[in-house]
């Protein structure tokens, strides 16, 4: 009958603490590692010339990557071209999706006219992803000699320089003018939108003292709108101009700011002009002039008549 074999020794609590531990130390110092390497050259990059020395590398490896832009979808552009946004963008289908610098392609975006900001995406499946928000003007403010292109809200919109044939775009938005035009002038604006008979006729809309507001006409007539009730002044305007072509006349001024008369004074008259031939005077007798006709205020026909008034 054999001997029963002896059981081993049990390993002793160290070494099954040891054996445990052994499992975990393993990654970690895997992390350590690459952590070394990642802290080392992000170093190395720091020094000078280092980003020219790695430049060729670099290249050769991205050329050599399979990745590359499968398509660029941008969304949010009406006022920005295609062809200024692919130029700021740098790449095209086809062009290695690494070598796409996010950071540089949105500050490039947002340099250009009318972009208030812009969000970038590269996808490592080779989409490029733009969104664009532009804060579109609304009209045009002249201040203080300078013409400043404005929002809805008479904030300044960010043209960049604009010039050229970017700036003919916008030759046809309403004018403002005067100090503390910009912030009321959307009102004013909607209410002559609403009747184009009196909007096609409006060059520029003065502020005057920053509490109320002249129109300018093409014809160089002056409409005084009356403070805090320029919509109701435009619209009444409208229905003048519908039953008495009033806009029409040959006017100097409009003054609109009292609610129950209308002013208006007209431009004078014409001299007649000078006949072909002089009558014959009789021999000693001083020569006769036409007599000059002196101005005169026409009032349009159901409307109160003229009375003096001023500009302020």
């Amino acid at each position: 009958m054999r001997p029963s074999p002896t059981p081993p020794d049990r390993p002793s609590r160290f070494k099954l603490f040891a054996r445990r531990q052994k499992r975990l130390v393993r990654p970690l110092f895997g992390f350590v590692v690459l952590g070394a390497i990642v802290g080392g050259g992000y170093i190395y990059l720091q020094q000078p010339g280092a980003k020219e020395r790695l430049a060729p590398l670099w290249g050769s490896v991205v050329k050599k990557a399979p990745l590359r832009i499968t398509s660029i979808k941008v969304d949010g552009a009406q006022l920005t071209s295609d062809t200024a946004i692919n130029h700021a963008l740098g790449v095209a289908v086809g062009d290695p999706v690494l070598n796409f610098s996010v950071s540089d392609a949105r500050d490039r975006l947002n340099a250009l006219p009318f972009i208030d900001h812009v969000t970038v995406e590269r996808h490592l499946s080779g989409e490029i992803d733009v969104h664009i928000t532009e804060r579109p003007p609304f009209a045009v403010w002249q201040h203080q000699g300078h013409f400043v292109l404005i929002d809805r809200q008479g904030n300044r919109v960010p043209d960049q320089g604009m010039t050229g044939k970017d700036a003919e775009a916008f030759t046809k938005l309403p004018l403002v003018v005067g100090e503390g035009a910009n912030e009321p002038a959307a009102a004013l604006i909607d209410a002559m939108s609403q009747e184009p008979e009196v909007r096609s006729r409006v060059t520029a809309a003065v502020r005057v003292s920053d509490r109320r507001w002249n129109l300018t006409l093409r014809d160089g007539a002056t409409i005084l709108l009356p403070e805090g009730e320029e919509v109701a002044a435009i619209h009444r305007l409208a229905k003048l101009q519908t039953t008495t072509s009033l806009l029409d006349r040959p006017v100097v001024f409009i003054d609109m700011r009292l609610p129950d008369r209308l002013t208006i004074r007209q431009k004078p008259p014409e001299p007649p002009p000078p006949e072909n031939s002089v009558k014959a005077t009789p021999e000693g007798a001083p020569p006769t002039h036409p007599t000059p006709q002196p101005s005169a205020a026409v009032t349009a026909p159901h409307l109160p008549p003229p009375t003096p008034g001023r500009q302020e």
